[in-house]
């Protein structure tokens, strides 16, 4: 199943539990080990959310006084009044910054926490190779970086919004109710008729903002992984560079780059033309909402019910509870964008479950001091069979060299022992010793060269006379005095000299098994023996299973096993 298919039905099969799924996804943080200083913080935040609702009300009242005061003439109040809304206005800014400040800290908390737990999480049960192989989900490090930043902060924004307008509904809508009097219309007096004009007028709004505004969502969605996917192509191309300009593969490429940014161009196209509606209406909509109080309060002004002060007292807390009943309207942009973020880590999250659920085909388990292979067979995507029934035994201190043509299932073999293999049966016994993997292109981390030898270890396991003593014997004595030097050593090294250090990795680690899969490849015949050599003489009692195709390597095995019509051949060597 490609990619685009596969997200979307699992997208499809969360979306009718959406609200519960993302709720799950975000309540562990609020009961974790950090739970204290979140409580804390969002307390503290709520509070000068509230605090900023009342400094509203407080100005509301002060609408009234202050223009009361201009149509009376009264100089000493209108001074009064002015030096009353400076001190209110130090204390509401003092009280934003703060605010500012705190959903901040506790946003770049909660998205700290909810990282470390997806890279836990991604990195556990072979999650981030099984995915990309079956192509369970697109760009995860987007869903880890942007996506989850995105979540934590958007999360956090929705949530404290409408926490702040339900409480200044709540709150001007008492003010509304009792300054906005009473009409008559038909013979039916309808008491508070600002307050239920501003509810009948956010409702329409509302309802007209989603019916138009709603292709967001999924248009979104598409725009975030479109962009991703960009930025993977161009990363391809930066990590490939070489074998690209050797092969004079720039046109090429540009055509791929672009036929991704053209699924980038025209998907923003088509948020531009839903944006475009929605933004006239929802314009026209709080441009209309700016008169509208006014229209309807004129009736009792210009009978002399009320003063100028009141009708800007009911101008004032109507458009609070207009805008507060209408935060479905202003906030739809946001939360059609959280609700596509929310659904890729859905999706991200439910990918890794099903990863994590499914039995493995294969049962691969450490136990005893032997390699012992029984019943194995292998399969491919197609359903076509590799191997069929293999059984094999390997002692230790054995020296096995597998063979075979070209996707005969030699790699897949070693694949199979290192739990990465889905399809299949039967079952792989490794012995629960210390070991070791030599893939054909090593994995070479950024960092210092010391770093890398160590890799998977810290870069402090062993004594830099020791590093430089295994980069001697692998013929890299250029390197030596590079030991403390931080670089991309993927880029800098040749592909020989990347698994020379590969094996340099291998005498450093000494593990008693060893699992090569055409670990000399890039190596001439000369490297190549010099090396295994190495290999015998400082391991003693080196266990080896290797996969490769040179003659020359013979004469280091004492066993040949070739893989030919789907099953392992004991074959004598010469």
């Amino acid at each position: 199943m490609n990619q685009n298919a596969e997200y979307c039905a699992v997208n499809d099969a969360v979306r009718g539990q959406f609200f519960r799924r993302t709720w799950a996804m975000i309540t562990p943080y609020w009961r974790s080990e950090e739970k204290s200083k979140a409580w804390l913080l969002l307390a503290a935040v709520i509070g000068l959310s509230l605090f900023s609702v009342a400094i509203s009300v407080w100005i509301n009242h002060w609408y009234k006084d202050f223009y009361n005061a201009l149509e009376k003439k009264d100089t000493a109040a209108f001074w009064q009044l002015i030096g009353y809304f400076g001190g209110i206005a130090a204390v509401a800014i003092l009280g934003a910054v703060y605010r500012l400040y705190l959903t901040q800290m506790l946003t770049i908390r909660w998205r700290a926490w909810l990282t470390e737990k997806h890279f836990a999480r991604w990195l556990a049960d072979k999650n981030y190779y099984q995915l990309e192989q079956g192509g369970y989900t697109d760009n995860p490090d987007q869903r880890i970086s942007e996506d989850l930043n995105n979540f934590t902060s958007s999360t956090l924004s929705l949530g404290l919004g409408l926490l702040r307008n339900v409480v200044s509904l709540v709150s001007f809508s008492i003010i509304l109710w009792g300054v906005s009097g009473s009409i008559e219309v038909f013979g039916i007096t309808i008491p508070g008729y600002m307050f239920w004009c501003a509810l009948l007028y956010a409702a329409v709004g509302s309802w007209l903002t989603h019916l138009i505004g709603r292709r967001l969502i999924g248009l979104s969605n598409q725009q975030q992984r479109f962009e991703a996917d960009l930025r993977f192509s161009m990363v391809r191309v930066r990590e490939n560079a070489e074998s690209i300009a050797l092969y004079n593969g720039e046109p090429n490429e540009k055509q791929r780059l672009s036929t991704r940014f053209g699924k980038v161009w025209h998907n923003f196209w088509d948020i531009m033309k839903v944006s475009k509606r929605l933004t006239f209406f929802t314009a026209g909509y709080s441009q209309i909402a700016i008169i509208f109080p006014f229209i309807v309060a004129a009736p009792r002004y210009f009978t002399g019910k009320i003063e100028l002060g009141e009708l800007m007292q009911i101008n004032s807390a109507f458009g609070n509870v207009q805008e507060n009943f209408s935060w479905f309207i202003s906030a739809y942009s946001e939360l059609a964008s959280w609700r596509a973020t929310s659904d890729r880590l859905l999706s991200f999250h439910q990918a890794m479950r099903d990863n994590e659920q499914r039995a493995p085909a294969i049962d691969v388990r450490p136990e005893g001091r032997h390699l012992v292979v029984q019943g194995l067979g292998m399969d491919l995507a197609d359903g076509r069979h590799l191997l069929t029934d293999a059984d094999m035994t390997v002692e230790p201190g054995q020296r096995v060299m597998l063979s075979g043509r070209s996707g005969s299932g030699k790699s897949t073999l070693l694949r199979a022992m290192g739990h990465l293999w889905p399809a299949g049966h039967g079952s792989i016994r490794l012995p629960a010793e210390r070991y070791l993997f030599l893939p054909q292109k090593p994995y070479l981390p950024i960092g210092t060269l010391k770093a890398v030898l160590s890799y998977p270890q810290d870069d402090s396991a062993y004594p830099l006379e020791r590093y430089a003593q295994v980069l001697e014997t692998c013929r890299l004595p250029h390197l030596v005095s590079r030991l403390e030097e931080a670089n991309h050593w993927q880029r800098m090294l040749s592909p020989g000299e990347q698994q020379r250090l590969a094996f340099a990795r291998a005498l450093l680690f000494a593990p008693q098994w060893l699992y090569m899969d055409e670990a000399t490849s890039a190596m001439d015949e000369e490297d190549e023996a010099t090396l295994y050599q190495a290999l015998i003489d400082e391991l003693p009692g080196l266990s080896i299973v290797s996969v490769g195709h040179r003659s020359s390597l013979k004469r280091f095995h004492g066993r040949h096993v070739r893989i030919e019509g789907g099953r392992l051949q004991e074959q004598v060597l010469a």
